[in-house]
């Protein structure tokens, strides 16, 4: 692995020197030092971003997806190393790991496709006049993305900002850089032209920050918490970059009276343990009616207690370490606050104590039971292997309002044999993304939240067109 920043299509020492340290989640050993990106580095990445923007942008799109599905072929090719490091450095299991890689070439593959059918549109006016929109680049676009799932994250807002004709600079999560390197290396082996991907590490309070202020940067494409968001919409306002945000989530699961309860616990009781509960689009609110709430609980906790935690080389893992100790730290500090708040704990709460586990960064599947709405755990997002579940409820007027009554829009699940309910339910739930007895998110299904979930969408149609600006273009072909 390289020690050094990917500026300019060439490997890039930091001038300060400094560097800071990678550690692996399930031992909490150090592995690795990285580069630490400083102000030279960041003005030196936008620069090469810039001028590399007039010749990728102006080339023809079938030359931009030709290149991009190089890169596809790319991640195939380094598949075996990007699973190790995912292990090594994220703790994933290894069905996981493995999986990541292709994931990423996928999303490069898709992206190609997908930009190659995007066309302008004409639109009829006066008689002597030639009207139609087209679709350009808005120029250099900033990636800030997050530890969960990294190599996935970086690839879907790269594939759709790059193949459309922005230059980027991809700053990696501070937690992943190996992996965010890695994928540096991958960038080089499919030869771009120099300057199109810039690849910077460094935390986000300083990196992140600055890019998002940067003035020679257009866009930024950004995953993480809603606080993180709207410090670079405000650090942005300068030159009023547009954003593009997926934001956190305090999903709401609905469980009605006529669900089917051993399909909505098969689904719901693993999804909350995959990758140790670290993802946006878990549940962050189970409302279960009072008919089959006893029903539920009991095969939900009997479901999550089948969930084997260890460590992610053994292929009998299911659950493996949360990918830091201040992220862990902060998991258990929700589960002491809800505890403390009056909700009942009915599984887990703890640290394995036996060994690996006892020495990384482990969270045991958690339920939190009788939350009421001014909890806290039913107001923030927790990002971990904990299950809050409300007070029972009666009638769908009081859980539709219970379920609305929250700052987030990410997604809703709605569980419930009745297809006409289910579409009532998702009709009036304030997310992005209702899911009725199922969850599905593909590349070609554009994915994004409502209020401070976030704003614009990732992939489908709809999200790599938020890339591009729209421009109208008039033409007068006669006197």
């Amino acid at each position: 692995m390289k020690d050094k920043l990917w500026i300019g299509g060439r490997w890039v020492a930091p001038s300060s020197g400094e560097t800071f340290a990678t550690f692996n989640p399930t031992t909490g050993q150090e592995i690795a030092q990285i580069p630490l990106a400083g102000p030279p580095e960041i003005d030196m990445a936008v620069a090469a971003a810039r001028k590399a923007y007039p010749g990728w942008s102006e080339l023809l799109q079938t030359e931009r997806s030709q290149i991009t599905r190089r890169i596809s072929d790319a991640f195939r090719a380094n598949a075996a190393e990007i699973s190790r490091l995912e292990t090594l450095e994220h703790g994933s299991i290894l069905s996981l790991a493995e999986h990541v890689p292709m994931v990423a070439a996928e999303v490069f593959e898709w992206a190609a496709a997908r930009a190659d059918s995007m066309l302008g549109d004409y639109i009829p006016t006066l008689k002597e006049v030639v009207t139609y929109l087209k679709r350009e680049p808005v120029g250099v676009c900033a990636i800030i993305t997050p530890w969960n799932h990294a190599i996935i994250m970086m690839a879907v807002k790269l594939a759709q900002a790059l193949t459309v004709g922005n230059t980027c600079i991809v700053k990696p999560p501070s937690v992943n850089s190996l992996l965010g390197l890695k994928m540096a290396e991958v960038l080089e082996q499919a030869d771009l032209p120099p300057g199109v991907v810039n690849v910077i590490t460094g935390p986000g309070t300083s990196v992140g920050n600055a890019l998002a202020a940067h003035p020679g940067i257009d866009i930024v494409g950004f995953t993480g918490s809603s606080e993180t968001g709207k410090a670079i919409m405000a650090a942005g306002s300068g030159n009023v970059k547009r954003v593009i945000m997926e934001l956190g989530g305090k999903n709401p699961v609905i469980v009605l009276p006529d669900a089917d309860i051993d399909a909505a616990v098969a689904h719901q009781a693993p999804r909350q343990c995959d990758n140790a509960g670290q993802h946006c689009s878990g549940a962050g609110r189970f409302y279960i009616h009072e008919k089959v709430y006893d029903e539920f609980m009991e095969k939900y906790i009997a479901a999550s207690r089948e969930v084997v935690v260890g460590d992610p080389a053994d292929p009998d893992t299911f659950m493996g370490p949360l990918a830091s100790r201040e992220h862990r730290d902060r998991v258990e500090g929700y589960i002491k606050t809800g505890v403390a708040e009056g909700a009942t704990l009915l599984l887990g709460g703890e640290r394995p104590t036996e060994p690996p586990m006892s020495q990384g960064w482990y969270v045991m599947p958690t339920v939190l039971a009788g939350v009421t709405q001014d909890m806290v755990v039913a107001r923030e997002e927790i990002f971990g292997p904990v299950s809050v579940v409300m007070k029972p409820f009666r009638s769908e007027e009081d859980v539709i309002a219970l379920a609305n009554d929250n700052s987030y829009g990410l997604c809703a699940t709605v569980w419930t044999q009745d297809a006409a309910r289910g579409v009532r339910f998702a009709n009036r739930l304030h997310a992005g993304t209702v899911n009725v007895n199922t969850q599905v998110l593909t590349n070609d299904l554009p994915w994004g939240g409502f209020k401070e979930s976030g704003i614009g969408k990732e992939c489908g149609e709809v999200g790599i067109k938020d890339y591009t600006q729209l421009k109208l273009v008039c033409l007068k072909i006669a006197d």
